[in-house]
């Protein structure tokens, strides 16, 4: 092993990567302790712009914004100590109360010393939508550029665009909308591989 995935599918894409130690919820991520640098995918419903409204419509303490069980708070830890980078969707609100600095522009911004973020898109990578994504990385070496290609993806997420019907894709949700790119994700473990906590 050499990259601990926390906060993963086990039989997703990692799964078929060699050198992966999988943490799922079986496994309990929070409790990652070393010693592999980190590829975390903490869950991402609670901190998304809806998560509110679900939580207004339904209620129950399980529903409230942010409340993840310690999910972020876990993967940022774990990374911290150990290297590696976070993946979370683009305009995350798990961010600010993290106190990380949103992505801006195109490339690489320095966080704190050794501490990095970024937007990238996963069409760049293959996803059949745009999946725009924030990335926070941590190690003592910079990390090395992804894919800056934002490459227009051929159907959407979520609900149509109200604007008009032309403005529409085909829909995909689900565990197609949520997958990792197989180049993603070896994307993201070189990146771990790099940080040499």
């Amino acid at each position: 092993m050499s990259v601990a995935i926390l906060f993963c599918d086990p039989k997703g894409i990692y799964s078929t990567i060699p050198g992966c130690d999988l943490w799922d919820e079986k496994r309990d991520a929070r409790t990652y302790a070393g010693p592999w640098p980190v590829v975390a995918h903490p869950p991402c419903q609670l901190w998304g712009p809806f998560a509110a409204i679900n939580y207004k419509r339904w209620g129950g303490e399980h529903n409230s914004p942010g409340n993840d069980g310690g999910c972020f708070t876990g993967a940022l830890t774990a990374i911290k100590k150990w290297g590696g980078v976070l993946e979370h969707p683009a305009n995350s609100r798990a961010w600010m109360p993290h106190l990380l600095p949103k992505p801006e522009g195109i490339g690489w911004r320095a966080a704190y010393p050794g501490e990095w973020v970024c937007e990238v898109w996963q069409s760049a990578y293959g996803h059949r939508a745009n999946k725009r994504t924030w990335l926070y990385y941590c190690g003592n070496h910079p990390p090395a550029d992804m894919n800056w290609s934002r490459a227009v993806g051929t159907h959407q997420i979520g609900f149509h665009d109200q604007r008009g019907k032309e403005r529409n894709k085909p829909t995909i949700s689900g565990k197609a909308a949520s997958a990792t790119p197989l180049a993603f994700a070896e994307a993201l473990i070189a990146l771990a591989r790099g940080a040499k906590p």
